[in-house]
C-alpha cells in the first residue's frame, strides 16, 4: 500500500469539496484520457499478440520528456527485481556521449528499437532514429523488423509506420505526454522487458478506485496546502534510495510543465525540485534548514527491500564512533537516516509529509505514478490553470526551426 502522512494543517472537508467535484466533472468528462488508462486491459492483449515468440537482448526507447521519463522511473523503481528478460535503454536527449554508450553495447539482431514520439516529429527523437539507421547501415523496406513506434493516431511517424509495415502502437489523442506513461509509452517497453504491466495498471486502478469511489481526500489535501500556502512555492521531493532516481526526473517534468503557466499577466507555478537521500543531506538540507522557508518538502520512502545487505559487525581503529550502524540492514539506515531529516524540518516549522510504500514492486510503482497525476491535475484545478498544455515550451521550438534552417 501507500500512505500518507502530513505534518501540516489540512484544511476543512467543505474547504476542498468544490474543487473535488471539478476533478470529478473533468474525470467523467473523459476529455483528459490518462484518468482512464488503468482500464486499458485491450493494451496488454496487442502485446502478447505481437510479442509472441520474439525474443531480445536489448530494447532502446527513443523518446523525450513524456515519451521517455516515466518509463525511465519505472525501470530504475523495479531495477531490484532483476527480471533478466533484457536490458532496457532510454537515449533521451541529443547527447553524442549517450548514444555512442548506447551503439557500444548492442546489435542490431538481437535489439528492439522504440521511436516513441506522440507528435510523431519531435526533432530529438527523429534525429537519434536517423543516426542509429546509419549506424547499422538500415534501408525503410528493412526497419519492420527491429523497430516499432508509439504515437498518435495519423500523425506523420504513424504514417511512415504504415507505408513500411512497421508495428505503430497508439497513444489516445486526449492522453499528453507527460501523463501517458500507463499508455503503450511506458507499457510497451516494459511489457517486452518482462515486467508485469497488468500489476503496473492495477496499482493506478486501486489509486483511481481510492480517490473517484472511496473519496479518500489526502490528495486534495495536499494539493490545497502546496497551492494555497501563503509563503512556500517550492515542492520539494525527498527521495530516500537511488531506485527514486528516474521518479524525481518524471516529478519535475510532470509538476514544471503541467502547473507553471500564464494567467494574463500573472505568472502561476509550484516550482519542483528533488532530491536523493540520504546524499543530498549532504548539500542541500542545509539551505531547506536554515534558508528562507518558502519550500514545502515529501519525504519519499520504501519500507523494506527482499535484498537489503547488512553493515558487517567490525570495529575499525579510530572509527568506533561509526559502529552504532553495525549489524544494521543498508535500508533501515537509510529510512533511519529519511525520519531523522523529517524530524529536523518538522521542528523548524516547515510543511512537511512522508510518503511510504511497502515495496518497489509494479503495483506500487503504478499507484505512485497515478497518485502524483492525480495531485498535479488537483493542483491545477486550484490555481485555475490549463494543467495539460505546454505553450511556453512550444516557442523554442519555433526559435530551435529557425536557427537550424
Amino acid at each position: 500500500m501507500l500512505t500518507n502522512h502530513f505534518f501540516f494543517k489540512t484544511a476543512q472537508l467543505d474547504t476542498i469539496k468544490a474543487y473535488a467535484k471539478r476533478i470529478n466533472d473533468e474525470f467523467e468528462s473523459k476529455e483528459i484520457g490518462y484518468y482512464h488508462l488503468a482500464d486499458n486491459t485491450g493494451l496488454i492483449s496487442e502485446c502478447e499478440q505481437y510479442f509472441q515468440n520474439k525474443n531480445y537482448k536489448s530494447v532502446i526507447l527513443l523518446g523525450m520528456g513524456g515519451s521517455s521519463c516515466g518509463v525511465k522511473a519505472l525501470r530504475d523503481f523495479l531495477a531490484q527485481q532483476d527480471k533478466g528478460k533484457c536490458k532496457l535503454f532510454i537515449l533521451d536527449n541529443s547527447s553524442n556521449l549517450s548514444l555512442t554508450k548506447v551503439l557500444e553495447q548492442v546489435s542490431l539482431e538481437d535489439s528492439l528499437f522504440i521511436v516513441a514520439s506522440k507528435t510523431g516529429t519531435t526533432i530529438e527523437v527523429v534525429s537519434l532514429f536517423k543516426l542509429i539507421m546509419a549506424h547499422f547501415k538500415l534501408e525503410l523496406k528493412d526497419l519492420y523488423k527491429n523497430f516499432i513506434f508509439i504515437t498518435d493516431e495519423n500523425s506523420k511517424l504513424h504514417k511512415l509506420g504504415e507505408q513500411l509495415g512497421v508495428k505503430c502502437f497508439l497513444i489516445p489523442s486526449n492522453v499528453g505526454g507527460r501523463f501517458s506513461v500507463l499508455s503503450a509509452v511506458g507499457v510497451v517497453p516494459l511489457f517486452v522487458c518482462g515486467y508485469d504491466v497488468k500489476a503496473l495498471l492495477d496499482g493506478a486502478l486501486a489509486c483511481k478506485k481510492d480517490f473517484f469511489e472511496k473519496k479518500q481526500e489526502g490528495i486534495l489535501q495536499k494539493a490545497y496546502h502546496c497551492c494555497m500556502h501563503k509563503y512556500a512555492n517550492i515542492s520539494v521531493l525527498f527521495s530516500y534510495g537511488d531506485a527514486f532516481k528516474g521518479f524525481n526526473e518524471w516529478f519535475v517534468q510532470l509538476i514544471a510543465e503541467s502547473l507553471g503557466k500564464k494567467q494574463g499577466y500573472k505568472r502561476l507555478g509550484i516550482t519542483p525540485i528533488a532530491l536523493i537521500g540520504a546524499r543530498d543531506q549532504h548539500s542541500f538540507l542545509q539551505l531547506i534548514m536554515q534558508g528562507p522557508k518558502d519550500k514545502m518538502i515529501t519525504f519519499l520512502r520504501v519500507k523494506e527491500l527482499e535484498k537489503s545487505m547488512c553493515i558487517p559487525k567490525l570495529s575499525l581503529p579510530y572509527l568506533e564512533d561509526c559502529d552504532f550502524s553495525n549489524g544494521i540492514d543498508l535500508q533501515k539506515l537509510l529510512n533511519a537516516q529519511c525520519e531523522a531529516t523529517l524530524q529536523a524540518l518538522v521542528a523548524e516549522n516547515l510543511s512537511v509529509d512522508l510518503i511510504e510504500l511497502d515495496r518497489l514492486d509494479e503495483w506500487h510503482g503504478g499507484y505512485l505514478m497515478y497518485y502524483y497525476e492525480l495531485l498535479t491535475s488537483a493542483c491545477g484545478v486550484m490555481l485555475g490553470i490549463n494543467t495539460y498544455d505546454q505553450p511556453g515550451v512550444e516557442v523554442g521550438k519555433l526559435i530551435l526551426k529557425k536557427i537550424l534552417s
